[in-house]
């Protein structure tokens, strides 16, 4: 599984395939439903500050309904994590409107 590392203050944030693929077809979606990439650079703020409070604090958000895996919630969307005592692993970004068993699907994925 190839991973995408960013260093934020406390533990380093890893990004999986999966998470970045979904988050990049998420902003893909935007732009291409409003003709402009405004939203989309909304979404991709919100996310990289969410990163950096998980990054300083995992246990701040409560815990999913899925083994060892964390929860914090930004409006429409929700990054799913794991964590240890160096990183903080991001195993999804969901829309939450999509449907709830395509997201277990992918949480498996990334098990």
């Amino acid at each position: 599984m190839a991973k995408r590392k960013a260093r934020l203050t406390g533990r380093q944030v890893v990004w999986t395939q999966t998470a970045a693929s979904q988050r990049r077809s998420i902003l893909e979606y935007w732009i291409n439903r409003n003709k402009s990439n405004n939203y989309s650079i909304k979404i991709l703020r919100l996310s990289n500050d969410k990163t950096k409070v998980i990054a300083q604090n995992p246990k701040l958000f409560r815990l999913a309904d899925f083994p060892d895996t964390h929860m914090a919630a930004m409006g429409h969307f929700s990054i799913f994590y794991k964590f240890n005592a160096k990183e903080v692993i991001i195993t999804a970004f969901w829309d939450n409107r999509q449907d709830p068993k395509k997201l277990l699907k992918e949480l498996y994925k990334s098990k």
